[in-house]
């Protein structure tokens, strides 16, 4: 039978590029697989990270076969491009970091066999992703192989699949496509067992021209019903000495512009999280067992559906979606910008993806790409590109949807965004720009526009360090304090509008972004509900169980804002009970009905014992009153603007301000040339993304509505107080009745 021989330890490895006979002079270390050179270099800040070729060379000794059997080295993904040789032949290479892939070594191979594998995550413009708001790790950082099989096996060098695809139907009937490699005249067997292991049907089906198709039956099947009730078949493909076990469930999945998603025929609340595939100190070379228990925190918070951005995911997290029964988007690296030069690549990458997880119950649709026109907005061939890669995914898949996630700034009748089966935005009032309460608006005007089209929200976050905290929180301010209040906004608006199709917090996780430097930390993103080293959970994230989970808790959030100055506080905790009793040094304070978050105003007269309850459970913190303010809670780089005019007498109204409107500033001749200047100066401060973005009308609109001081809290540390203060300065000697400057 099939043999499967992992080549994870012991690898040599070093920054360049190399040959075996290199070893003695270059610099090699000793490395397991999974292994990634950026694990720290990548998370630092700086965006300096080493992106170039890097050397593997394993000594695989002599690898034992009979004469009737295949051999095969398999890789479960390198980033990004990678070249592999074995006792110095060139094998071939495989572009894209993200997905399985395979070569044949069989007639290479030595009594002593060395393989060497050059990867390489350099900038180039032929393969994705090389443009975006994440860390592009090198490396093999994930599981290496050797496969030997009957020289009779299921086909394993197409598009890196198990060589069998199985459509179920909720009738029962289950639709079965494997495919052969030296296999026509042959028979393949299949067997079909229930999770309880009773085998529930069976066939068998002639090969011809390398593929064998059967239909099998299950009566009285049973669906595989989300987190409910993720009921999992096995079937069992035989064929001579060689054979391939595939999961599937049976369910039926559609969206509809008035009930949202629909799972077996009704309504089902997709509202979940967003995942990058990394960890503080590992980067993405993560671990079967962390994988695991990222998934355990997404199944904690009660999540339905889960976005796997911005490429494809490990093997793992799709069986794991599958067995906890969520819901899954999964997506191609196709962002930021339009490549004419890697167009094959997403097609390739697309391939890749579908071939490689049709199986999966948990996978409603596939993303074709996220915030594609940042740069250089709609083009012709971007549009068509999209089309080819719909067409693809409808010609390999006829059973799931295409989507994908729209830039915000995107107008809602361009063709792209009505070219995929779903439509989806990213949309993030309240943290970059506008209110929190814009988000309901844009729905509402959506909805409003096209009453029979589906809309997702596909993103929507903002960064936090738990270290700052507020009493009175504000956008921008980097606290876990404002990040709670803000989803609990997005978790209310959402209750009242069904018809989101499915809605993913951006993100699950802080996660890598090496050119980012703010809140307090650099290299990372911080709009994760769980810090990137998974071990505390954000306020914000027990909101999202207090609305999906089901599993009894009580939170008191502001654990971490120990000393506070006022003579009262804010206590806020969350909960999926109804009922909370607060006790202040374990004396009963109050007690109020509800749902989700309870809130309670506590007097703060020294150290305080806090302590929530709702039957058997309970949560407790420790506050105290302080006269001075704890500087360490408060964000040093928040979004630019100090308070440098709390004080109203500070403004004079008759003159120009930051807090005037952008619109008003640039209709006056003098203001708006002061403006003007500060934007041409911004620029030279900011990355080439934000230079070539492409602000619609109807955004700039927006925009233009805000107030200065507003916009300069969107620039985060590329404006710097001393520059506000002093435009301040100039513009309050700008009258506002004539435009000439006081003397």
């Amino acid at each position: 039978m099939r043999k499967i021989i992992n080549i994870n330890k012991e690898w040599l490895f070093s920054k360049g590029k190399f040959l075996p006979d290199d070893i003695k002079t270059a610099s090699f270390e000793q490395v397991d697989v999974p292994h990634t050179w950026n694990a720290h270099d990548g998370a630092d800040g700086g965006n300096d990270y080493f992106r170039g070729v890097c050397t593997y060379i394993k000594q695989l000794g002599k690898i034992e076969r009979k004469d009737n059997e295949s051999v095969f080295v398999e890789f479960k993904a390198v980033s990004s491009v990678c070249t592999v040789m074995l006792n110095g032949k060139t094998l071939g290479e495989h572009k894209g970091g993200y997905s399985t892939f395979r070569f044949e070594i069989t007639e290479y191979l030595n009594d002593v066999n060395t393989l060497v594998v050059y990867a390489d995550n350099s900038p180039r413009r032929d393969v994705y992703p090389q443009r975006a708001d994440f860390t592009f790790y090198g490396g093999i950082y994930r599981d290496v192989n050797i496969i030997i099989t009957d020289k009779t096996h299921f086909e394993l060098l197409y598009c890196g699949g198990c060589g069998v695809k199985v459509t179920p139907n909720t009738d029962g009937r289950i639709e079965i496509e494997s495919y052969v490699s030296n296999g026509d005249g042959k028979s393949v067997i299949y067997e079909i067992y229930s999770a309880e292991k009773a085998l529930v049907a069976s066939g068998k089906a002639a090969v011809v021209s390398g593929e064998a198709k059967a239909t099998l039956d299950i009566d009285g099947v049973h669906l595989w019903n989300g987190v409910e009730d993720p009921y999992l078949y096995t079937l069992v493909c035989k064929l001579d000495n060689d054979e391939v076990c595939v999961r599937f469930g049976v369910r039926d999945f559609c969206v509809d512009a008035k009930n949202g998603a629909m799972l077996n025929g009704k309504p089902y609340n997709l509202i979940g999280c967003a995942r990058h595939q990394d960890r503080e100190g590992v980067g993405c070379a993560l671990t079967e067992e962390q994988h695991r228990e990222d998934m355990d925190m997404i199944r904690e918070m009660g999540a339905t559906t889960l976005r796997l951005a911005h490429y494809q995911h490990d093997d793992a997290i799709y069986d794991i979606a599958d067995e906890y029964g969520i819901i899954v988007w999964a997506e191609i690296p196709y962002i930021s910008e339009h490549m004419d030069e890697a167009e094959e690549n997403t097609l390739s990458q697309m391939k890749e993806l579908i071939v490689q997880n049709y199986n999966h119950p948990c996978i409603v649709c596939w993303g074709l790409s996220n915030e594609i026109t940042v740069v250089g907005g709609v083009t012709k061939e971007c549009y068509l590109n999209h089309k080819r890669l719909n067409d693809l995914c409808h010609k390999l898949d006829k059973t799931r949807y295409t989507t994908m996630a729209n830039l915000f700034m995107l107008e809602t009748d361009s063709p792209l965004v009505t070219l995929p089966d779903i439509r989806s935005y990213n949309l993030y009032y309240g943290w970059y720009v506008g209110e929190k309460e814009e988000n309901d608006a844009w729905f509402d005007e959506f909805h409003k526009k096209y009453p029979d089209v589906t809309i997702g929200l596909s993103e929507f976050g903002a960064d936090a360090n738990p270290q700052y905290q507020a009493e009175r929180p504000a956008k921008g301010d980097y606290t876990e304090t404002y990040q709670a209040l803000y989803h609990e906004h997005m978790l209310k608006m959402r209750a009242s509008r069904p018809w989101i199709w499915a809605m993913h917090v951006w993100n699950m996780f802080d996660f890598a972004a090496d050119g980012r430097d703010e809140g307090g930390k650099k290299g990372q993103n911080q709009k994760g509900l769980v810090t990137f080293d998974r071990k505390t959970k954000k306020d914000a994230f027990y909101v999202y169980k207090a609305y999906l989970s089901k599993e009894p808790f009580v939170h008191i959030c502001g654990r971490r804002f120990v000393e506070r100055t006022g003579e009262k506080t804010k206590i806020k905790v969350y909960s999926n009970l109804e009922n909370v009793a607060l006790f202040i040094d374990g004396k009963p304070f109050e007690e109020k009905n509800g749902e989700h978050v309870f809130e309670f105003e506590v007097p703060m007269t020294g150290e305080h014992v806090i302590r929530a309850e709702s039957g058997v459970l309970f949560d407790e913190i420790n506050i105290k009153k302080v006269l001075t303010p704890n500087e360490s809670y408060v964000c040093e780089s928040k979004m630019a603007v100090t308070n440098w005019f709390e004080e109203s007498d500070k403004i004079d109204e008759r003159c120009f301000s930051i807090r005037d409107k952008i619109k008003d500033i640039k209709a006056h001749p003098v203001a708006g040339m002061i403006y003007a200047k500060m934007m041409e100066e911004a620029m030279k401060h900011i990355g080439d993304v934000a230079k070539n973005v492409q602000i619609p009308k109807e955004m700039q609109e927006k925009l233009d509505q805000m107030t200065l001081e507003a916009n300069l809290k969107m620039a985060g540390h590329v404006v710097k107080p001393e520059m506000v203060k002093a435009l301040n300065e100039t513009l309050q000697k700008i009258k506002k009745n004539n435009g000439e400057r006081e003397k």
